[in-house]
Formats: structure tokens, sequence, C-alpha cells
């Protein structure tokens, strides 16, 4: 009898055993790379339970001027799967991922066909509600990288672009690990529930200020002003690392003074002089704009607080 108890719990270890060899070596979780806030927000929210994803864009730092640290050169080179935007965004990261993370599976959010892509505007002052006048419209079969050279890449701050990456990251979870993707697939339908009443929260919130002019630092908030039906009329520079001209900052004072703008706003990562030189002489306040969610810590409440903070920061200054 006692004989046929061991038997049994032998059996029953080995075949525990069986089992746990058969499944792959992330059966604890897949190791993730993401590599801005708000983005790894997302992620986050997804595996939740599961395991953690790993940021490399970390604190106040900008996805524009970032250096790669040895530690973010380790993290790619033991990831199963790395979420990014795209060269477009992360250019520091296209090089990287070639020489570090060769075999692991990359989620390149640009190249995703359920986006709503909008087009680059020029110049540095816009017509109000200008937002590319249409949804960029192409075969993502077999695009490569410049397909995008004229598309704006800050896609997370439309939720709707947001529901998209959800979606398909619990797709490139559950295609990695299969013992858990009941886990990230009720995840993403959690997620998605909160950004469908986060949607509807910001409409309400920001409708008073439909049509009340403002200029921006740089062009990260097209999704956002698309979504919301808002008026930016400009941005101080094309691209944050790069200081915009003299000829370049007079058409957008003159902007700011012949369409009334109610406010000009500056970004936490940069430095606010260039805002304070284009207000100067005009009734415009100053606000601050954070599209990537600077000074907020990192993890899954990040995306939902960093959206109320711009629909604040905008009420707050535009005065509704």
């Amino acid at each position: 009898m006692r004989l046929t108890a061991l038997s049994a719990l032998l059996t029953a270890a080995l075949a525990a055993t069986a089992a746990t060899a058969s499944l792959p070596a992330w059966a604890e979780a897949p190791k993730v790379v993401v590599s801005i806030k708000p983005i790894h927000s997302l992620v986050a929210s997804v595996m939740h339970g599961v395991g953690e994803p790993t940021l490399l864009v970390r604190g106040g730092a900008s996805p524009h001027s970032y250096t790669m640290k040895p530690s973010d050169a380790k993290a790619l080179s033991a990831a199963d799967l790395v979420v990014w935007v795209g060269p477009e965004l992360e250019g520091f990261l296209e090089k990287p991922l070639q020489a570090n993370a060769p075999k692991a599976t990359r989620l390149t959010l640009m190249d995703l066909k359920s986006l709503t892509l909008l087009q680059a505007r020029e110049g540095g002052a816009w017509e109000p509600h200008d937002h590319g006048h249409e949804h960029h419209d192409h075969d993502h079969k077999d695009h490569a990288h410049e397909d995008h050279e004229e598309l704006n890449s800050h896609i997370w701050l439309d939720p709707a672009n947001a529901r998209a990456i959800v979606t398909a990251t619990a797709d490139a979870l559950a295609a990695k690990d299969p013992a858990d993707a009941e886990a990230y697939r009720t995840n993403a339908d959690r997620t998605l529930q909160a950004l469908d009443a986060l949607d509807a929260e910001l409409k309400t919130t920001l409708a008073p200020l439909k049509d009340k002019p403002f200029v921006v630092f740089h062009d990260a908030y097209q999704y956002f002003e698309a979504r919301y039906d808002l008026s930016a009329v400009g941005s101080i520079t094309v691209s944050p690392d790069r200081r915009p001209s003299a000829k370049r900052l007079s058409a957008i004072r003159a902007k700011i003074a012949g369409l009334n703008a109610a406010c000009v706003f500056s970004e936490p990562q940069f430095e606010p002089t260039l805002v304070r030189t284009v207000v100067e002489g005009t009734k415009a306040k100053t606000g601050v704009l954070d599209p990537e969610g600077a000074d907020l810590p990192e993890g899954e409440a990040l995306y939902p607080t960093l959206m109320r903070n711009l629909a604040a920061s905008l009420r707050g200054c535009l005065g509704a």
C-alpha cells in the first residue's frame, strides 16, 4: 500500500517535471523591452499579473535625443519582444536592435494596419484644425520605413491608436507565451474598456476649447488635436533638437498676434527660453504640455494620467 502511494507520488512528480520541461524558456513571462513611457504604460497594462516590461527611455529623457546606455544594450540582448514606435521617433534604437537583439520579435507600431496615421505638418504656422487634411491611407504589406518619413509619429496621443497598440501587444504576447494568452487577452479587454471611458471623459473636458487657437513647442500633439477637434495654429520648432530660425520665430509671433492665440506651450524636457521669446510683446499666456509623461512615474497608470494632464493643461491655459 505504502509502495503504491509512493509510486503514485513519483509518477505525478515526473509528469510535472516533463510538463515543465516542455514549456518554452519564457514560461514565467517573455522578456519585453519597450522604448518610451506612454507605450510602456500600455504594454504594462496588458502584462498585468504576468510580468513587467523593461523601459529604455526613462524619466524626463526624450527619444529625440536619447543615447543608449550599457544597461539598455544588455536589456535588448535578453529581449524576447521589443515594442517601439519606429525609427521615425526612436532613431537611436534602429542600429542597436540589429546589433543587440537580432533574434527578438519586433513590434513596430507605425507598421500596424489598424492605426490612424497623420501627415506631418510643414512650416511653423498652420491653419486652425489642420490635421494633415486626411488620414494617411497606405498599403502596409510591403512598405519600408521611408514611407513613414512624412508621417507624424506621436501616435499614442489618440486613444483609438492606443486601442490598436493594446490589441497588437496582446496578440504578440499570446504568440510568444501561449500559456498566458488568456491573461493577456483579459488584460487587453480591461484596458480597452478603460480607454473607451477615458476617451469619452476627454471629449467632454475638451469640448469648450474647440475654437481657441494655441501654439505648441513642437508638432507632437496632432493626434490629440484631431481626436478632440482642437485648434493648434503652429509649432515653435520642427524638431526639439533643432533650434528654429529667426524667420520661423517671426512667423509664429505674427500668427499669435493675428489670431490672438491664447496660449503658447513649452515642454518639460526642453528649455522654455524660446517660448518666452515668442510670447514677448503679445497677450498670449504660457503653459506646459508633456507628450510623454516626463515627470510621471512609469507604469500602468501613466497613460491615462498623461492624457488627463494634457487636457487639464489646455483648459488651464486656454481659460475654459
